[in-house]
């Protein structure tokens, strides 16, 4: 009977350490799903595969040919319904979209909260040390890597005051930034007309320094500079 109780003890502990770990991670950067998280996550899907791995243990008084339960099955449903808790951590904010990492580590702590469940500990261990590697190595790997940034850009004149799209386009390649192209409207009933476009620049410091520009202009009503997709 002890060694049952350790074979099911020994993979919900191993399954909530790596969750939690990778919580740890997740806390560290501020992430609404972090240290709890993850670990529940982690510990719920070894403990779900668990309860197909034992079945012996909790179908007494049931002949085990009656009954069949499918750890595959177990786990497509772990997966599946992992997808609902992952989705909640995805926002949108402003032109960007945030939480998709986090997401993605919800989704691969409740896989490896599966094979710990089933004892399959060398690639759930390997598994785990990969995704510390990823979500911790991979950030610093990624601000090495040139990138390319795009920002939403608005402009707002006086009407009468309003320049050229030519000055407009000049102003933001001297910034750095490449245009992609440009809209026009008027606001507040006509008496002002604002620019809207998408720079791209290679420079993460290059919407701070646009910024430092445009504070200095009389001429602009106002300016707003926001990271958007491509």
């Amino acid at each position: 009977m002890l060694d049952i109780d350790l074979q099911i003890a020994i993979p919900l502990l191993a399954a909530l350490a790596a969750g939690s770990l990778i919580g740890l991670e997740r806390t560290y950067h501020g992430r609404p799903a972090g240290f709890r998280t993850h670990a529940l996550v982690c510990l719920a899907s070894a403990l779900l595969m668990q309860v197909t791995t034992h079945q012996s243990q909790w179908l007494t008084g049931v002949p085990l040919e009656a009954v069949r339960l499918d750890p595959t099955r177990m786990a497509q449903g772990i997966m599946t319904g992992i997808g609902f808790l992952g989705a909640g951590v995805i926002f949108k904010e402003g032109l960007t979209v945030r939480g998709l990492t986090t997401a993605a580590s919800i989704w691969i702590t409740a896989a490896l909260g599966v094979l710990y469940g089933i004892g399959f500990y060398f690639p759930a261990v390997l598994a785990t040390i990969y995704v510390l590697g990823t979500l911790a190595l991979f950030r610093w790997f990624e601000h090495l890597l040139p990138t390319q940034n795009y920002v939403a850009i608005a402009l707002r004149f006086a009407r009468d005051r309003a320049p050229d799209e030519s000055d407009i386009r000049s102003l933001l390649e001297q910034a750095g930034f490449k245009v992609t192209g440009m809209t026009y409207r008027l606001e507040e009933a006509g008496s002002a007309f604002q620019y809207d476009t998408i720079g791209m620049t290679l420079n993460r410091d290059d919407p701070g320094r646009l910024a430092e520009t445009l504070r200095g202009r009389g001429d602009l009503l106002s300016f707003s500079i926001s990271p958007a997709g491509d």
